[in-house]
């Protein structure tokens, strides 16, 4: 039997690599050229709004700069806000592998602090790494049980889960508002309703000399296991061929429903620990604080991150940015710190609309030699 040069071509593994990294490549500049585009387009659009009102825009997007990453003292403040967005990208961006387009992780993320702070003062007089553990496994269990909930509306009931966890957001605030300020309320915070503080010595710590705390290394760390999860394991594989291909995955014999439900978990659980982390590294006590729109922010950060762990990284810090940069928006220039939120939503829209794009721009296609 004779063999055909095409052949040869497709069957030799060192072309096949290079094929492989190729086209890795190539998935990769598209990524970056449209999800840069995007954000071009969404800075043109805002610049002309703040035009209208009455700002210089050369002016509003430097000082957004040097809010952001303009000095060291703007980085620590910017690092401060990527912290919860590492996490709650999660929520969205995990759930996605699977199928399920979750907007939940604000609910999961103000009722996992608030067990977390709850569940400190079980443990009193224990070890500081102790109290940390319970109030992280509080956390991520309370958030996990919040997004799972409607994942398996989802896969029993046939209930959209965008429309449910979206409206759970709402639940989960009034039920955190009424435990703040019933339950859980501490009598000593009456100007700002919280719960009773988690003590001083149970606090996460800042690296070094700087003013970021150690939850931003977590947020980093548990991004990096997330990457490993889903491109190098069996159940992240069953994550994405139950995402894309469900027909065919039940035919490979996985079972959907419980890759699904643990996959919305483990979002869940990463919007429960970043709510944990806020309460033990930033403000002591879970109070109306934490409800400031980080889990809504976490959906910005996964659909910028195409669901990639490891992208959410600096995607996260980018946002963190935006967050940053309002305040001197509002003391330079005048601005309210809504701008910036205006800011994140032209961004939100154009990266949706983007999404259209993929796929459509042979540069980025992979010649295939026969």
């Amino acid at each position: 039997m004779r063999i055909s040069q095409g052949q040869l071509w497709l069957n030799f593994p060192m072309v096949n690599a290079v094929r492989a990294r190729s086209g890795f490549l190539l998935r990769l500049a598209e990524s970056l050229t449209i999800t840069g585009a995007a954000l071009l387009a969404s800075v043109m659009v805002f610049s002309i709004f703040v035009a209208i009102m009455k700002v210089n825009p050369l002016q509003a997007l430097y000082a957004m700069y040097l809010g952001a990453f303009g000095t060291s003292f703007s980085w620590q403040v910017t690092l401060v806000k990527a912290s919860p967005l590492l996490l709650t990208g999660l929520c969205t961006a995990l759930p996605m592998r699977t199928g399920l387009i979750v907007i939940g992780g604000e609910g999961a993320f103000v009722l996992g602090g608030l067990f977390a702070a709850e569940a400190a003062h079980f443990v009193p007089g224990a070890p500081t790494i102790i109290v940390w553990l319970v109030m992280a496994a509080a956390g991520c269990l309370v958030g996990g049980i919040w997004i799972m909930i409607p994942a398996a509306l989802r896969v029993y009931r046939g209930v959209n889960e965008t429309i449910s966890t979206l409206l759970m957001n709402y639940i989960a605030i009034a039920i955190f508002n009424q435990l703040v300020e019933g339950l859980f309320h501490d009598p000593n915070s009456l100007n700002n309703p919280s719960t009773y503080s988690i003590g001083d010595n149970n606090m996460i710590g800042d690296i070094g000399n700087s003013q970021v705390h150690w939850g931003l290394i977590v947020g980093m760390g548990v991004c990096v296991l997330a990457w490993i999860l889903v491109h190098h394991t069996t159940l992240g594989f069953s994550a994405d061929l139950a995402g894309g291909n469900p027909k065919a995955a039940r035919l490979s014999g996985i079972r959907i429903n419980r890759v699904i439900l643990w996959f919305a978990f483990l979002g869940g659980a990463c919007a429960g620990l970043a709510g944990m982390i806020q309460v033990a590294a930033v403000q002591e006590r879970a109070n109306d604080g934490l409800n400031v729109g980080y889990g809504y922010a976490g959906i910005l950060v996964a659909f910028m991150a195409r669901q990639d762990p490891l992208a959410i990284i600096p995607v996260a810090v980018l946002l963190g940015g935006v967050h940053a940069g309002k305040i001197l928006l509002a003391t330079q220039l005048g601005l309210p710190n809504s701008a910036a939120l205006v800011f994140q939503g032209l961004l939100f829209l154009f990266i949706l609309g983007a999404e259209t794009l993929y796929g459509r721009f042979s540069i980025f296609q992979p010649q295939v030699r026969t």
